[in-house]
């Protein structure tokens, strides 16, 4: 039965917690046109929505910079390991962004990357 207890006790805090903090944004909210409340631009007056569509094009170079990116975030790890595993870690990495340029000028040839 104490285990049943706590159990309880700790819904009824969280369900406390979780009514408290909606009542909160809700007293807190200014309007309830997003738009209406702030710029959010840098402080400059929006001119367009905020969740406004950006064209196709956009993704990808998106994808380009996540992709490199990633490459970045594999390369950090690498450097604290080259030492210890010698020549054939450098070869590996200089194979992983070949690879990623060749994806870019592959793009570029198809005309992914053409804006016209």
């Amino acid at each position: 039965m104490d285990g049943m207890t706590a159990a309880l006790s700790l819904l009824g805090v969280a369900a406390l917690a979780v009514a408290g903090v909606y009542g909160a944004s809700w007293a807190a909210r200014l309007s309830s046109d997003p738009t209406a409340t702030t710029p959010f631009a840098s402080g400059l007056e929006p001119v367009e929505h905020a969740v406004s569509r950006f064209h196709v094009r956009w993704y990808t170079v998106t994808m380009l910079f996540l992709a490199f990116d990633m490459e970045m975030v594999f390369m950090y790890p690498w450097t604290r390991v080259i030492s210890a595993m010698g020549p054939s870690a450098v070869i590996e990495m200089f194979v992983f962004p070949a690879v990623l340029l060749a994806g870019v000028v592959h793009a570029w040839r198809a005309g992914a990357l053409r804006w016209t």
